[in-house]
C-alpha cells in the first residue's frame, strides 16, 4: 500500500513540479503564550490563517512568560529556542510576543493583519525555489524534494511539524486570568526527516507518534528561509 501511494505521489511531483512549487502555501509562524495579555488578537488572527489554502498557520506557545503566574500547558522549550534563534539570525537582540515570522524570514509585530497579508502575497508570488510534496501511510511520513531555483553550496532541514487544529485553555492566573480561549493550530512536535543539499532530487522519511495533521518544512539549516513547505496528505 506505501509503495502505491509513494509511486503515485512521484508521479505526480515530477510531472507538475513547477505548478506545485508555485502553488506552495506560505507559513506563517505565531509565537504567542498564554500568559501575554496582548496575545490574543493574534491568536485569534491565526483562527483565519487556519483556514486558508495558501497559508500554513503553526502557533508555537512559548514558555518565558509562566513566570508571571501561569504556566502556558502548550508551552514548549524549543518554540522558545526557535524564537529566539530566528532573532539572532535576524540581527534582533530581542524576543517578544506576540510576533508572527514569515517563511522563516520577515516578522510581524502582533496582530496587524494588513502587514501580514502584504508578506504573505508578496510570498506568494515570489519565484519558487523548490518543490515538496508528502504522503503518509500509518505512523510513515514520505518526503520527496526537488531543486527549482536554489542557491548552490547550501543545506536544508527537512522538517516534519504536527499540530493540534484546535485546542481550549481555560486561564485561572496570570494576566489572562478569568479567560476561556481557543487555539487554532497548536504545534504539538517536530520531526527531523534529515538534511538535504538541494542539488538533485531526494527522498525521506520519517516516523511521527500522534494521530495528528502535519506539515512539512523544508528550511535552510540554522533557521534561515523557509524555501518549501507543503500538507501531508
Amino acid at each position: 500500500m506505501l509503495k502505491s501511494i509513494r509511486a503515485t505521489a512521484l508521479i505526480s511531483f515530477f510531472l507538475t513540479t513547477a505548478a506545485i512549487a508555485e502553488g506552495d502555501p506560505v507559513v506563517v509562524e505565531l509565537f504567542t503564550s498564554q500568559g501575554c495579555s496582548s496575545c490574543p488578537p493574534a491568536d485569534r488572527l491565526m483562527h483565519d490563517l487556519a483556514k486558508r489554502d495558501d497559508v500554513i498557520g503553526l502557533a508555537l506557545h512559548v514558555d518565558y512568560w509562566d513566570y508571571i503566574g501561569w504556566k502556558d500547558e502548550y508551552a514548549k522549550p524549543d518554540h522558545t529556542l526557535r524564537q529566539r534563534t530566528y532573532a539572532r539570525e535576524g540581527g534582533r537582540s530581542m524576543i517578544y510576543t506576540p510576533q508572527m515570522v514569515v517563511n522563516g524570514q520577515q516578522d510581524v509585530v502582533g496582530a496587524q493583519a494588513r502587514e501580514l497579508d502584504r508578506l504573505i502575497n508578496a510570498h506568494i508570488k515570489a519565484a519558487p525555489q523548490a518543490s515538496v510534496t508528502a504522503v503518509r501511510s500509518g505512523n510513515d511520513v514520505s518526503v520527496d524534494v526537488m531543486p527549482v531555483e536554489l542557491p548552490a553550496g547550501e543545506t536544508y532541514d527537512i522538517r516534519v511539524v504536527q499540530y493540534s487544529p484546535m485546542r481550549h485553555a481555560s486561564i485561572r492566573r496570570g494576566e489572562l486570568a478569568g479567560h476561556e480561549l481557543d487555539y487554532a493550530n497548536v504545534v504539538e512536535a517536530w520531526y527531523t526527516a534529515g538534511q538535504w543539499d538541494g542539488v538533485a532530487p531526494q527522498a525521506f522519511s520519517v516516523a511521527v507518534d500522534a494521530d495528528l495533521p502535519a506539515v512539512v518544512l523544508v528550511q535552510r539549516e540554522g533557521h534561515g528561509p523557509i524555501v518549501a513547505a507543503t500538507k501531508v496528505r
